[in-house]
C-alpha cells in the first residue's frame, strides 16, 4: 500500500506568556523527558489529553469514511489478487468478517525523517493506525494471527529512542483486545551502521540492526506449530546426538533429561530471525530497471513472511498484506499454496510487483546460508586510558582530526622493451 503522507504542516504559532520560573520548569521538564524543545513537550501534553478524551467519545464510523469504491482489482493469479487502493476500504468492505488466517505486513514506520514512500510522524502514529486496527480485528479469524514488522525511530536531534512502536503495541492490546503471543526481532546482518551521526561521528551509540516484529492474535491460542520452522542443528548439538549426553542438573537449575537426546530433525528457532536483506539482482529489480519503475525502498526479504506463513497457516489459508508494497508477501504465499491479497495505493509499485507473478510466479529461494556469525563485542584490544568516555555524552560533535600531509616521492617508470620477436604484430585493415 502506498504510504499516506502527513497533511498537517505546522505553520501556526501561538505565544504563551510564562514567568521566568515557569519557563525554566518547562525547559527542565522537556529536557528531562527527552524532548527537543518546549514546543514538542506541549504538543505531547495536548495529544495525551486529546487521546484520553477521544476514548470516551463515540467511535468514528470508519466504514463510511472508507467506502468500497476506493479499491479495485489490479491483477489476479491462481491463488491471490493484488488490490489497488486504500486497504482500509478492503478491510471494511472487500473482505468478509472472520475470513483471514494471517495478516502479515510491514506498515510505514513512524520515522521522523520523511521517506520517499511517505510515513507518519511518530507522535500521530497511533491515531493514524486505529482504522487499520479496527479492520484487522474485523477480518481476522479467532484462531488467526496478526504479524507486524515495525522498525524503531530516533527522537530528532537526540541519541534517544521514540516509544511509538511500543505505544502501538499497548494500543492494540488494551484498546482492541489483541493478545501479544510473542515478540520477534529481525536481525539484518547486512544492515549499515546507522544512525551515522551517533554511531560513526559522535560514537556514543552502537549500530541499530534489528526490527521489532509483534505477533498478536484475537485469542491466547491461535493455531501454530514450531515444527514447521525448524532450524539446522548446530555442530555441538550434532556431536551430542552422535556421542551421547549424560542427563544431569545444570548449575542454572535446569534439569536436562534423557529426552534431550531425541533427534527431532532440527532445533526450535529463537525469536531472533537472522535474515540478510541483500537482494540486488532479482527478477523484480531487473523488471523495474528495464521499465523505469521505482524500486520499492522498504522491501523485506522473502524469508521473513515465509517463516510466519509456514509457522501460522495451512495450505489454502488466506494471507493478507494491507501494506503490500512490491507484494513480497503475496509472492511467498503463492509459492506456498496459500490464498492471498495484497493492497497497495501506488500503481507504480504494483506495476513493479507484476514481475513477481508474470510470466510465472517466482519460486522460493533454495540456496540460503545455514547460519550467520555475530562477532562478540569487546574482542578487539582497547587501551581504555587512551580511549576515554565522552563526558558530554556526545552532545558536541568531535572536531575532525587534522590531516597530516603526506610527502609523495616521484616514481621513475622503468620501461623495458621486449625483444622484437615477442612484440605483437600490428593488424592492417584494407579498405
Amino acid at each position: 500500500m502506498g504510504r499516506p503522507k502527513a497533511n498537517k504542516p505546522r505553520s501556526e504559532i501561538t505565544n504563551v506568556r510564562l514567568t521566568e520560573d515557569e519557563k525554566a520548569a518547562f525547559d527542565a521538564k522537556a529536557t528531562e523527558d527527552g524532548f527537543g524543545n518546549v514546543s514538542e513537550y506541549i504538543r505531547y501534553l495536548h495529544n495525551q489529553h486529546v487521546g484520553a478524551t477521544s476514548l470516551a467519545a463515540e467511535p468514528e464510523d470508519h466504514r463510511a469514511k472508507f467506502p468500497k469504491k476506493l479499491i479495485r482489482s489490479f491483477h489476479k493469479t491462481e491463488m491471490g489478487e493484488m488490490v489497488w487502493g486504500d486497504s482500509r476500504s478492503y478491510l471494511f468492505h472487500g473482505a468478509k468478517p472472520n475470513s483471514v488466517d494471517l495478516i502479515m505486513t510491514s506498515p510505514p514506520f513512524g520515522l521522523v525523517r520523511k521517506k520517499s514512500y511517505g510515513n507518519e510522524d511518530a507522535d500521530e502514529y497511533c491515531n493514524w493506525f486505529r482504522p487499520f486496527a479496527e479492520g484487522f480485528k474485523r477480518v481476522l479469524k479467532d484462531d488467526g494471527s496478526l504479524v507486524i514488522d515495525i522498525g524503531g525511530a530516533w527522537i530528532p536531534g537526540k541519541p534517544t529512542r521514540s516509544l511509538y512502536h511500543f505505544k502501538l503495541l499497548v494500543m492494540l492490546v488494551e484498546e482492541y483486545g489483541f493478545h501479544l503471543c510473542q515478540e520477534h526481532y529481525w536481525w539484518n546482518p547486512a544492515k549499515l551502521p546507522t544512525p551515522a551521526e551517533w554511531v560513526n561521528v559522535r560514537r556514543v551509540r552502537v549500530k541499530d540492526a534489528v526490527n521489532t516484529i509483534w505477533w498478536l492474535s484475537k485469542t491466547p491460542f491461535p493455531k501454530a506449530n514450531n515444527r514447521r520452522v525448524l532450524a539446522p542443528y548446530s555442530k555441538s548439538m550434532k556431536s551430542l546426538l552422535k556421542n551421547g549426553y549424560i542427563a544431569k542438573l545444570r548449575p542454572s537449575g535446569h534439569d536436562i533429561s534423557d529426552k534431550f537426546m531425541q533427534d527431532n530433525g532440527g532445533s526450535v528457532p529463537p525469536n531472533l530471525l537472522a535474515i540478510a536483506n541483500t537482494e540486488s539482482t532479482s527478477r523484480y529489480q531487473e523488471h523495474c530497471r528495464d521499465n523505469n519503475i521505482p524500486i520499492h525502498p522498504a522491501r523485506f526479504p522473502p524469508q521473513l513472511p515465509e517463516y510466519f506463513i509456514r509457522f501460522l497457516t495451512n495450505p489454502g489459508d488466506m494471507v493478507v498484506d494491507p501494506f503490500g508494497g512490491s507484494c513480497v508477501t503475496g509472492a511467498v504465499a503463492e509459492a506456498l499454496d496459500r490464498q492471498w491479497v495484497c493492497c497497495e495505493m501506488s500503481e507504480e509499485y504494483l506495476n513493479g510487483a507484476l514481475a513477481r507473478f508474470v510470466p510465472t510466479p517466482v519460486p522460493l529461494l533454495k540456496d540460503r546460508p545455514a547460519s550467520y556469525e555475530i562477532a562478540p563485542p569487546c574482542a578487539v584490544p582497547v587501551d581504555e586510558d587512551a580511549t576515554p568516555l565522552f563526558a558530554d555524552g556526545g552532545a558536541a560533535r568531535p572536531k575532525p582530526a587534522p590531516i597530516k600531509p603526506v610527502k609523495v616521492q616521484p616514481v621513475q617508470a622503468k620501461v623495458t622493451a621486449r625483444p622484437r620477436a615477442e612484440q605483437p604484430r600490428r593488424k592492417v585493415h584494407h579498405a
